[in-house]
């Protein structure tokens, strides 16, 4: 079944969405998370996993791949770790081979190139080649995580573009989505005025692109 806001989501891209998450005050952007090749694009909704220092003994970094929708993004919240990988070319083959939709790490991956030859979508703070076994463990799954200083919970809806990653939370993703329209249009026809002839300060002005991302009362 098509999931209809996942849909517009895809055809945004993550600036109008930040504005729109800025006109209502909502903190959506997933902030230092890029993405290994810029060409990739990513949209689903999430499906989350925490993660925290090994115990003794170390528990695992997890098996939840199987568990994961077709269509859905991972989102590893590893603290910002970037001296343990919670990501690598075994995940990204059974990822890709299941159709999921792409992969977001606050902390880093490894084995980066089959991400690169399959064109599946990572978006990480870093890559590195040292293992996350015994280091860090799965601390819940499911639940709210931080990825770049932004929440997430499970349903969300993440945007990923070659300036990063955005969050739309299931509670305002209407409104999210209506805005974010509103302001894709408008600069739309901003390229178009300026192109008919219009100066930019005319079309901006004409236009109130100095507003759009303006909180609203």
């Amino acid at each position: 079944m098509t999931d209809d806001n996942v849909v517009r989501a895809s055809k945004l891209d993550t600036t109008a969405i930040s504005d729109a998450l800025d006109r209502l005050g909502i903190a959506g952007q997933c902030l230092n998370i890029k993405p290994l090749d810029h060409r990739f694009r990513m949209t689903g909704r999430a499906f989350t996993i925490l993660y925290g220092p090994a115990g003794m003994p170390p528990g695992t970094v997890g098996d939840y791949i199987d568990d994961v929708a077709a269509g859905s993004v991972v989102a590893l919240d590893n603290g910002g770790r970037e001296n343990a990988t919670v990501w690598g070319d075994i995940l990204t083959a059974i990822a890709h081979r299941r159709g999921i939709a792409g992969t977001v790490i606050d902390g880093a991956c490894r084995d980066t190139h089959l991400s690169l030859e399959l064109d599946y979508p990572i978006f990480s703070r870093s890559y590195s080649m040292r293992t996350g076994k015994d280091r860090v463990q799965v601390e819940a799954m499911n639940g709210p995580v931080n990825i770049g200083d932004a929440r997430v919970d499970p349903g969300d809806i993440l945007r990923g573009d070659s300036d990063g990653v955005v969050v739309i939370p299931r509670a305002h993703e209407d409104t999210v989505l209506a805005a974010a329209e509103e302001i894709d249009a408008l600069e739309q026809q901003i390229r178009h005025a300026v192109s008919d002839g219009q100066t930019l300060a005319e079309a901006r002005t004409r236009l109130g692109y100095h507003q759009l991302q303006t909180r609203r009362p």
